[in-house]
């Protein structure tokens, strides 16, 4: 036996969860295939190492499929104020200059995808098959059958594919994708910190690579360290008190005493972008569409957009009485957010390019750049209000506004 459904998403992480909420009480019939539930949340629970820069348009978009509260109940961490620099005094963002109360949050991953599972299972137009993995997919454009590993069959006009960044839905449909691994590596560590709870997030830009500083709740925080992949090879190996020495010696004097490391990890840095994004009966959101540089902490929130824009394309074009599959509704989805996202990732590549030279002529001019943005205020305003996700070609409940 088949079950049929209107649209199947695969993947049930943070970007297939909202996806799926956005469809929450549409007359459609949804089902969501995710491999592994989310760890239920305790207060008493140690921190993720696995955190993100939720924005002010992220926020719209969990508020808007009634996820947020739960997620602000277990805990996060606002920041108000951002600062970059490399030699000089660099540039600081503010919240107040805008007139917002904070510029984002910083939230374990874990507990988004908590908060959006929990509202996912209140909808009776979705199912939840988790744990599920699918076993084989059959890609067609005019409907797509997956057989789960237990046996279990589905099929629907259109799949979703919310997989990751080696999406088995992706590669099922025959679309292929630009990529490149970045020279550089990524150390994470959550910490413990001698200051109290802090709301500013910093960064600093160094001949080896970024040094970033997330606040977290309490006196605790997560630190970024992008280096070249054998030197942060050399750092995983270290002891923790030759780590904390080796976080004193490199990491700026605003960094403050760290009390101790709680949890490390690291990850290659890799940029890829699918060709497309749309198929007869298929689609690509979050890191199944795009992995970015996570040097500005955007990924999830472009993640998010796409959520938001394919369900509204969706919603609009089921209420219309057109095919939700079609390429032609599809392609609606693909004009919204290809370009925006593909001008997020050529800005971070060229950070990336710019601020790991290290000419010096260009450091002097890539500093003077930092300078002038401080003191130019109308500049500094536009640049913290696409970081927020107050710019650009937005969904509407990344507006605020509801998809009905």
């Amino acid at each position: 036996m088949t079950e049929h459904y209107d649209v199947i998403v695969v993947g049930g992480g943070m970007v297939g969860a909202a996806f799926a909420c956005s469809l929450g009480g549409a007359d459609l019939k949804v089902a969501v295939i995710e491999g592994r539930p989310p760890e239920p949340f305790a207060p008493v629970q140690p921190l993720e190492l696995r955190v993100s820069a939720i924005s002010i348009a992220s926020r719209r978009i969990l508020e808007g499929v009634g996820a947020w509260n739960t997620i602000a109940d277990m805990r996060l961490c606002p920041f108000r104020r951002m600062k970059v620099w490399e030699m000089t005094d660099g540039t600081e963002f503010r919240s107040r200059d805008i007139h917002y109360p904070e510029l984002g949050y910083i939230i374990e991953n874990r507990l988004i995808q908590v908060g959006l599972t929990e509202r996912l299972k209140e909808f009776s137009n979705i199912d939840l098959f988790c744990p599920a993995r699918p076993k084989r997919l059959d890609y067609q454009p005019q409907g797509t059958t997956i057989e789960l590993e237990d046996g279990r069959c589905l099929s629907a006009r259109l799949v979703v594919a919310a997989d990751g960044g080696r999406s088995q839905v992706r590669q099922a449909a025959g679309i292929g994708v630009t990529a490149w691994d970045y020279e550089q590596s990524a150390l994470v560590l959550t910490v413990e910190t001698a200051y109290g709870q802090q709301d500013i997030t910093w960064q600093r830009f160094t001949e080896n690579g970024p040094q970033a500083f997330l606040p977290l709740p309490g006196p605790h925080a997560s630190l970024v360290w992008y280096q070249r992949p054998e030197e942060v090879r050399h750092l995983q190996s270290l002891t923790d008190g030759e780590l904390l020495n080796a976080l004193y010696d490199a990491f700026p004097r605003e960094l403050g005493d760290v009390v101790r490391i709680l949890d490390r990890g690291s990850f290659p840095l890799k940029r890829q972008h699918a060709q497309r994004y749309v198929k007869g009966g298929v689609a690509l959101v979050g890191d199944a569409a795009h992995m970015i540089h996570p040097l500005a902490g955007q990924g999830v929130n472009i993640g998010l957009l796409d959520a938001a824009a394919l369900a509204q394309v969706l919603v609009t074009a089921h209420a219309e009485g057109k095919d939700i599959g079609s390429v032609k509704v599809l392609k609606k989805y693909e004009t919204m957010r290809r370009r925006d996202n593909l001008t997020m990732m050529t800005a971070m590549d060229l950070f990336y390019r710019v601020f790991s030279n290290a000419s010096v002529p260009l450091k002097v001019l890539r500093n003077l750049g930092l300078t002038l943005a401080q003191r130019l205020y109308p500049a500094r305003l536009a640049v913290m209000r696409y970081a927020m996700g107050l710019q650009g070609n937005l969904p509407r409940l990344a507006r605020g506004e509801s998809l009905s």
